[in-house]
């Protein structure tokens, strides 16, 4: 079989690197491809997890927000429940200050004050039921309480069936709005009858009663006895 010329080598190998160069061509196409889908679909994971994580990032803030709402609303709340409470009190305050102010007008009626004087009095006497008492009033009202502490001890004596030895003095101080202390048992025991004292006892009473009546009835009580 008789070789090749030079034309026909040259020409084979033309044909050759052709086709060489085709399936270069077609093999780099079909990396190409194979490249621009997994990158496609490797594309795809991040933006799917950058989304997730987008619309994860924003539920926390979004409940942050909804939480730091909340705490804001309870604190507004509690604020102004406390302002609320706070005046409320200093209405009531208000009120027992009127009645501190206008309790020294019953000392103004001699024969009034004279009368709660004895049954402050004889209401001690009972309280002690001693027979040596000392009676402890302002100066101011020391001839008003002997003769009351006279009508006391008297009325003392039918009631009780014992006479009580009774030493009046001043010792009370006119700060005091009026009233007596009652001291027996050697000044052991004694029994604070002033006016300030029946007013405190008073205030203390009447509280939930006044809460009731100027501010209705507690919401937060569930029972009430």
């Amino acid at each position: 079989m008789p070789g090749l010329t030079d034309d026909e080598v040259v020409s084979e190998m033309r044909k050759m690197t052709a086709f060489i160069k085709q399936e270069a061509l077609e093999k780099a196409r079909e990396i190409k491809v194979k490249a621009d889908e997994e990158f496609a679909i490797e594309k795809g994971k991040i933006v799917r997890q950058e989304s997730a994580n987008i619309d994860a990032a924003f539920e926390r803030k979004k409940k942050q927000a909804e939480i730091e709402k909340k705490i804001a609303i309870s604190n507004q709340n509690n604020k102004a429940r406390l302002q609320l409470l706070e005046k409320r009190e200093e209405l009531l305050e208000q009120v027992f200050e009127d009645a501190r102010t206008k309790i020294t007008d019953v000392t103004k009626d001699e024969a009034k004050y004279t009368e709660l004087l004895k049954k402050l009095v004889l209401q001690a006497l009972f309280t002690l039921m001693e027979k040596d008492i000392k009676v402890s009033g302002r100066p101011k009202d020391l001839e008003l309480l002997k003769k009351a502490t006279e009508q006391a001890a008297a009325d003392f004596k039918e009631q009780a069936g014992f006479e009580v030895k009774t030493e009046v003095n001043d010792q009370l101080g006119d700060k005091s709005a009026g009233g007596v202390l009652i001291r027996g048992y050697g000044s052991r025991i004694t029994v604070t009858n002033t006016l300030d004292e029946r007013l405190r006892i008073l205030e203390e009473q009447m509280l939930p009663e006044l809460r009731e009546k100027l501010f209705g009835k507690n919401e937060n009580r569930r029972f009430y006895s």
